[in-house]
């Protein structure tokens, strides 16, 4: 909406301080009274000629003076005197100092010079001229602003190495007025996506294209350049298909850690419209993840020009810089991810059909090294904010609650009968199975529900609870993303209790959490998970106590034995350091047989927890994404 001239002199904050004439009747009164009108929006108390010494009328030179301002009418001006006013003969000049506040507070301020005349008048006259507005301005131009991208600083591993890089894409899309049949392109390229596994949305496209003008270039989807080329040749032929060469900031692979870090592309009108003037058209966003979460850290602020846009003799409009504010370059965001290891950890959960999280935590700091998430590896971070029943895999906190409270030893003998009944309620075994009395290493290794839900009462609530904040769960700490850190059962109830020991009951518990707790059963002491670590999370969490260390000793034993003749014996031929785990099916729906996949671990310096939803037992789904993740990694 374009301002009136009121609206306009409500903008312009004009003194006249330092304006001073000869006498009563100098040219000074003159220039405060145009200061004044300028300021008032109306002119008429004071008299203009041209340049050339016509007379021209008062609201012609607020018209001219409005369309000069171009992109800064509806800025806010401040005008100012700058001297005294010098006189010669019939004509004078006085120096003002103009002042814009512009977007983003910047301010630009210059000088420049009001001449007035009384030459063939009976009094002093404003000598109206473009140059009075801005000295390189004449008729006809107009100014504009330009916005000066600031350079988008990377996500960097901590070594500083960028996590995203420029890299070369093709955009690939169809133009109405190209196309022949579009039957037949859609159908051929379907064929082609297919083979490249890319999901792209071809049911609606005729309408699109009905809608769209001829020439159009309908987007359809953006690859990277070592992907198109292996369907180029299946593409280009096809009549209606246009395509578009561009580099962008990109992770290493379309999965890296794709919902943890996010993507970066171009800012929608969404993103513009909740940006307050941050983004315009063309800028890029982040959206997803670490990039969106640290986007204004990222992208930095732009910068601001104020140009001359000025027609040249070809009718091409030519600019003249009239002023720069520079931009400022983004920050990084430093975080913790291993390259090596998260694309160990991509490889692992890429296979798996069904739903499925991995989490890989640094023993000795507690570093979060890797988070993938698949099939779809840019949906939702459920390896950081799932809440699942954690099913046997809680077992590693009972189990070391009941150590710690010296409630039995590893080799305390415990029935593990086929199903006990707990205040009417029956509790079972993973396919009925009933080991008799055995040492309670044995009841772990084999994942025997029964002898927990049996050994309940020993550790009592106030047990499940100390057990858990040790080994962090529920605890608060802030990695710098979202994230679910658990929430315990309070046992309130004998059934809720046994139910609870062995993971089920009301305990829900995301896959950073629980491979947390695994690195501090491995490292002895439970250390807040590390992921942000420039701009430092404000929430760090306090040093913990040590672990029992007798406790958490034949505890370790136990989770090797898991691997050497318990629930995780595919995993003893793994490459590299022994391997220590438990496996866990959980449960979450009262009535269905479908059950989530766990297993949780640690191999040397590597803690990781990796869950499958609906995928059966752990030994079915989670052991062999541990399998791919460990035989990658080693």
């Amino acid at each position: 909406m374009r301002r009136t001239p009121a609206g306009l002199a409500a903008l312009l904050l004009l003194t006249a301080g330092g304006l001073t004439g000869c006498s009563a009747e100098g040219p000074g009164d003159t220039v405060t009274a145009f200061l004044n009108g300028w300021s008032g929006g109306d002119l008429a108390k004071v008299g203009f000629v041209t340049a050339a010494g016509a007379e021209i009328p008062a609201p012609d030179v607020l018209t001219q003076m409005r369309d000069l301002y171009g992109d800064l009418l509806d800025q806010k001006i401040t005008v100012s005197g700058a001297g005294d006013v010098k006189t010669q003969g019939d004509n004078a000049t006085a120096p003002v100092t103009v002042k814009w506040g512009l977007p983003g507070g910047v301010e630009w301020t210059y000088p420049s010079t009001v001449r007035l005349t009384k030459a063939n008048s009976d009094g002093w006259q404003v000598v109206w001229e473009p140059s009075m507005v801005q000295p390189e301005l004449a008729a006809g131009d107009k100014l504009r602003l330009r916005r000066v991208a600031a350079e988008r600083a990377a996500i960097v591993d901590a070594d500083g190495k960028a996590l995203f890089g420029p890299q070369k894409v093709v955009v690939i899309g169809v133009s109405p007025e190209k196309i022949t049949n579009l039957t037949e392109l859609r159908k051929g390229l379907a064929a082609a996506f297919r083979e490249v596994d890319v999901d792209v949305e071809l049911k609606n496209l005729k309408t699109r294209v009905d809608q769209a003008d001829p020439g159009a270039f309908i987007e359809l989807v953006t690859l990277r350049r070592a992907v198109y080329d292996k369907i180029r040749s299946d593409v280009r032929p096809l009549p209606g298909t246009v395509f578009r060469e561009e580099t962008r900031s990109l992770a290493p692979t379309r999965e890296f850690a794709r919902s943890l870090l996010g993507t970066v592309d171009k800012a929608t009108e969404e993103d513009i419209a909740d940006s307050n003037g941050a983004l315009a058209v063309g800028d890029d966003a982040g959206h997803g993840g670490l990039q969106q979460r640290y986007d204004s850290t990222l992208r930095g602020v732009s910068g601001l020009s104020v140009v001359i846009a000025r027609e040249a003799a070809d009718g091409q409009t030519e600019d003249t810089e009239l002023f720069t504010s520079e931009p400022v370059p983004g920050k990084p965001v430093k975080i913790t991810v291993d390259t090596r290891v998260q694309n160990a950890a991509d490889q692992a959960v890429a296979a798996e059909k069904q739903p499925s999280s991995l989490v890989a935590v640094r023993v000795s700091d507690g570093a979060v090294l890797a988070a993938a998430n698949g099939p779809d590896p840019g949906g939702v971070n459920t390896a950081f904010t799932g809440q699942v029943p954690p099913g046997s895999t809680f077992k590693m906190v009972s189990a070391y609650g009941l150590l710690a409270r010296d409630a039995i030893t590893a080799n305390t003998v415990v029935d593990c009968p086929k199903t006990i009944t707990v205040d009417g309620r029956e509790f079972k075994n993973s396919h009925d199975a009933a080991l008799g009395k055995v040492p309670f290493h044995v009841d772990f290794a084999k994942s025997c529900n029964t002898a927990f839900a049996t050994l309940a009462p020993k550790l009592g609530s106030a047990g499940l609870q100390e057990a858990a904040g040790a080994l962090g769960l529920g605890a608060k700490w802030d990695i710098g993303a979202d994230a679910h850190t658990g929430q315990v059962s309070d046992g309130g109830t004998a059934t809720e209790l046994a139910a609870a020991v062995f993971g089920q009951g009301s305990t829900v518990v995301s896959p950073l959490a629980m491979a947390a707790a695994t690195a501090a059963v491995a490292g002895g002491r439970f250390q807040a998970p590390k992921l942000v670590l420039d701009p430092a999370p404000a929430g760090a969490a306090p040093a913990t106590p040590p672990l029992d260390q007798e406790a958490v000793t034949a505890l370790r034993s136990m989770m090797r034995e898991v691997v050497t003749s318990g629930t995780g014996t595919a995993l003893r031929t793994v490459p590299g350091k022994p391997v220590h785990g438990k496996t866990g099916t959980a449960e979450f729906q009262t009535g269905s047989e479908d059950t989530h996949s766990w297993f949780i671990g640690y191999q040397g310096d590597i803690a990781f927890a990796v869950m499958v939803q609906k995928g059966g037992a752990g030994t079915e789904a989670a052991v062999p994404v541990v399998k791919r993740f460990l035989t990658a990694l080693n």
